[in-house]
């Protein structure tokens, strides 16, 4: 099994800097990534933010925040920062593309023992491991937002992934405090699949008047227990997220209940992509 003291994070953002967190918080060095140092700074700052929330609400100590922000350093160099890693995450946009090339780039400049993981939601991982060399120490792991405070941990298996690999990365999630499940590389895994078809009924009923948004998701609050409703959700990750997901599962699983619904692709075209942009199902 490979042991894990050095972890390179790639993307700054909403998920990135949390995973650079999590893994700073377990005693790992991280570096963290972003193609401009600007975004690096601001996952850096976030990550301090989260921390002294934190120290205020009595969940860690000062000394353990000030030991978590001191194991990640900024890393404006990518290769020189994955020559040192032990495991490397990409959380970086969800474009097949994209996320190949940078697997590409990882393998040549990464150590034979490294292991080199996606936080890709829904995209194929078998895909990605095809532009390496080492296919076989190649995961998915995608973590839930707020990556600091979900427990789970959904590590995705995929045909070429060795029992070794699996076992560090199921290593690394508990050294983290998370939850894993192991599913197969399959499209949606297990929680995209889940999660959307739910999130696109929802929207589907808002479309044909079934319920306000509010009452919708007030109905899998109350009725089901879920924390948080399908759409008000959909506003947390990002209705462009949902749209690329749902469009990638319609294609490869040709279920008609993976259709994006008319009302997302138009509140997208809208440039209303939910908190991140101050409006999405709701008003933030």
């Amino acid at each position: 099994m490979t042991r894990v003291d050095h972890v390179l994070v790639i993307g700054a953002g909403t998920m990135g800097h949390g995973i650079a967190q999590v893994a700073a918080q377990a005693g790992c060095r991280v570096a963290l990534h972003d193609v401009s140092e600007a975004w690096i700074e601001r996952g850096l700052e976030r990550i301090r933010e989260n921390l002294d929330t934190g120290v205020d609400k009595g969940k860690i100590s000062v000394e353990d925040r000030d030991a978590a922000v001191a194991r990640v350093q900024a890393a404006p160099d990518l290769e020189a920062a994955a020559a040192r890693a032990d495991l490397a995450i990409e959380a970086v946009p969800e474009d097949l593309e994209l996320k190949g090339a940078l697997f590409a780039r990882l393998d040549r400049a990464a150590p034979a023992h490294a292991i080199l993981a996606s936080n890709t939601s829904s995209l194929p991982i078998g895909r990605m491991a095809e532009r390496t060399a080492r296919p076989e120490r190649v995961v998915g792991l995608h973590f839930f937002n707020p990556v600091h405070l979900m427990p789970l941990l959904e590590i995705v298996r995929a045909d070429k992934t060795s029992d070794d690999t699996l076992a560090s990365a199921l290593e690394m999630a508990r050294r983290m405090g998370k939850d894993p499940i192991v599913v197969r590389d399959v499209p949606g895994f297990a929680t995209s699949r889940l999660g959307v078809v739910l999130g696109l009924e929802a929207m589907r009923m808002l479309e044909q008047g079934v319920a306000s948004a509010e009452d919708i998701d007030k109905a899998m609050t109350l009725g089901y227990r879920h924390p948080m409703g399908p759409l008000r959700l959909t506003d947390v990750v990002g209705l462009d997220v949902r749209l690329a997901i749902a469009e990638h599962l319609h294609r490869e699983l040709g279920s008609e209940a993976f259709r994006p619904p008319e009302i997302l692709r138009r509140l997208v075209a809208e440039g209303k992509l939910g908190r991140k942009s101050g409006q999405g199902f709701y008003r933030w």
